[in-house]
């Protein structure tokens, strides 16, 4: 016993002594900071594995729409009626309902107009004077009943009290209600018309009443459209008429369910070859735009009947003066889809949106490749007004974008078919989990496109991202990832994109390695296609499938804005011999942590350069690596390919001059 509180206390006076005398005291690392338990994803349960899978018990709700529509033009509305039939799969009873009404962003009192900084209106809702919702007639049926209710309108958002609850595990109820709303010239950069040449083009999208998503989270996800963050939806199956003036084109997501009603018979056959052609077909050419005889008649309106299962929203656009022309998509599976453009003459070109489908088409091909197959059978690029959003099978685009940034726009906005349309998280709390994720897979692409044809054309600004090798842009920022998308800086959200980006690319190329990050990032995809994953699901996903315990990472780069700073600071041999090898002293004068990259070069020519795992931090800022050096040592090199973002690279280097 007296032995054991001798070295007790021997042990207290070695720690008293090692506090007072730091073996970092220049670094404001800690590594406690990462290796004590005080960060950890959530824990699984019945609905989420630890796994990062859906558990056995997981549960979502889904919401089926019916919706008649009319664009009018002569006073710029759209107009129509939503039936929803809302089923609880929950095990919950829900006594209420809520219904997101994104139109309402445009109301001169809305929650977005108040918090809108003057100047710096990223949404465009100011100044709107007759904008939002006209909401009427909203009628419940439930079981055998049928009753009217008041909704209670709050903004963005919509009540709907029920009779009854609704009981859980898969009881429905159908709601009814009349809309209509002006169709803004600017629809908060996500929608909207832009006058040409040969009439205006309509880019429609949250054009109707849609359910709010409850789920085993938050319960109703109910944070008002603000502009900045983005949708989160449920998904199920969409059955949509949209009457529009004869003489235009309706291009809508999904399946377009009556041709021959509104297509002429040399446009059906026109895309019947489309479909067998790896080429781009014109299914109406410059020359044919706005002739009469490409439309089945050019009096009244005509209704386009469209249909979308397993999918959480549709968009569509319209116009009378628009070139047409698609191509086939071949997926891994051997099924086959349909690539398809609209655009004004005005667009027309080589170096312009004459290349779109062929964009369209090898994005598609690319993505399903390497993350999952694309689940539709049809996909829309539409130029507008809109300088780059996505719906399901339907991405709006700048009419005037060319070239390389034309290429990244609409990878990059039908990308977004995979995150968040496939793989469904909640844009409006975690941007990064949908852009983030999006331009991580863009790069893919990028780099695989025609044998790399954009690889290093700047022209982008996205393409600096990878292509700058000036990484610490993505460290200046004051705001952590995980901050609510409308929180966000609206001058810095753009690191949703990038440095979400980037932070993968590190993983996939220093952290982890290419096989086994991009296997563990297919099963992300594929577990939860169609459902609706948290940022902790991510993460646990990918800790698990590559076998890395990941949570420092996730912690420094996703939760902070911690800097790294890696700095080679003495040299020494053993035994004053450099034969018995080198001694190289590395620190970590900055909070964040990374694997060390160190390129030594000898006296004689010969180099070497070793990677040091990240568990070299776990006791301390200060690494000795024992390097067995022959000869000399000339030079000693941090980073020397400069991956990694570090913010001070003037002490990245050891001379021996």
């Amino acid at each position: 016993m007296k032995k054991i509180l001798l070295l007790f206390i021997t042990i207290l006076n070695l720690g008293f002594l090692l506090a007072q005398n730091p073996a970092n005291e220049s670094s404001s690392y800690n590594p406690k900071d990462f290796y004590v338990s005080t960060f950890s994803p959530t824990a699984g349960n019945v609905y989420r594995s630890a796994k990062g899978i859906p558990g056995p018990m997981y549960w979502q709700n889904s919401s089926d729409y019916l919706i008649h529509a009319t664009l009018s033009e002569k006073d710029t509305t759209v107009t129509g009626d939503v039936t929803i039939t809302y089923t609880n799969n929950s095990p919950d009873q829900l006594e209420y309902l809520w219904l997101q009404l994104d139109q309402n962003i445009f109301k001169p009192d809305s929650r977005a107009v108040a918090v809108t900084r003057y100047p710096g209106d990223y949404a465009g809702v100011l100044g709107k004077t007759n904008g939002g919702y006209q909401i009427k007639n909203v009628t419940i049926n439930q079981g055998e009943k049928s009753y009217s209710v008041q909704p209670i309108i709050s903004d963005t958002r919509m009540q709907i009290r029920l009779n009854k609850a609704m009981q859980p595990k898969g009881d429905q109820v159908s709601i009814k209600m009349n809309f209509s709303f002006v169709i803004p010239r600017d629809g908060a950069a996500r929608f909207g018309r832009q006058n040409t040449k040969d009439g205006v083009i309509y880019q429609i999208a949250q054009w109707y009443p849609r359910m709010c998503v409850y789920d085993d989270v938050v319960g109703w996800n109910t944070l008002p459209y603000v502009g900045l963050g983005e949708f989160y939806c449920d998904y199920g199956n969409y059955d949509y008429y949209i009457t529009a003036p004869a003489e235009m084109i309706v291009y809508g997501s999904g399946d377009l369910q009556n041709p021959k009603d509104v297509l002429t018979a040399e446009e059906i056959k026109r895309l019947s070859e489309a479909l067998k052609s790896d080429k781009t077909i014109a299914i109406i050419a410059a020359d044919e735009v706005g002739k009469p005889a490409m439309r089945p008649t050019s009096k009244g309106n005509l209704a386009w009947h469209f249909k979308m299962n397993n999918t959480r929203d549709v968009a569509f656009a319209a116009g009378k003066g628009l070139i047409w022309d698609a191509a086939r998509i071949n997926l891994p599976s051997g099924r086959k889809a349909l690539a398809m453009s609209c655009y004004p003459v005005e667009s027309a070109g080589d170096t312009a949106w004459a290349r779109s489908t062929e964009y369209l088409k090898a994005s598609i091909e690319i993505y399903s490749e390497h993350f999952y197959e694309y689940p539709w059978n049809n996909a829309v690029s539409s130029a507008g007004i809109t300088e780059g959003m996505e719906y399901p099978g339907m991405i709006f685009d700048h009419y005037k974008e060319t070239n390389a940034s034309l290429w990244f726009l609409i990878s990059h906005e039908i990308g977004h078919n995979w995150y968040p349309m496939i793989v469904g998280s909640n844009e409006r709390r975690y941007m990064w989990q949908d852009e983030g994720l999006n331009t991580y897979a863009n790069y893919i692409a990028n780099d695989i496109f025609n044998n790399g044809e954009y690889e290093t054309d700047p022209s982008y600004f996205e393409k600096d991202f990878f292509g700058s090798r000036d990484y610490t842009q993505f460290m200046q920022y004051k705001d952590p990832l995980m901050t609510v998308s409308d929180a966000m800086d609206e001058e810095q959200h753009y690191q949703f994109y990038g440095k979400t980006a980037y932070g993968l690319n590190l993983l996939r190329t220093v952290i982890v390695g290419k096989e086994r990050f991009d296997y563990a990032f297919r099963k992300y995809t594929e577990a939860w296609a169609f459902k609706h994953p948290t940022p902790y699901d991510f993460f646990h996903c990918i800790n698990n499938a590559t076998g890395e315990d990941l949570n420092w990472f996730w912690k420094e780069w996703f939760f902070t804005t911690w800097k790294l700073d890696q700095a080679v600071t003495a040299l020494s041999y053993v035994d004053n011999d450099p034969s018995n090898g080198a001694l190289i002293t590395i620190e970590n004068k900055g909070k964040m942590i990374m694997p060390v990259i160190v390129k030594v070069i000898e006296a004689n020519g010969k180099s070497a350069t070793i990677k040091l795992p990240v568990e070299i931090w776990q006791r301390g800022g200060k690494w000795v690596y024992k390097y067995a050096s022959s000869t000399k040592v000339d030079q000693v090199i941090l980073d020397p390919e400069n991956v990694l973002p570090d913010v001070n690279r003037e002490n990245n280097e050891w001379n021996k001059n």
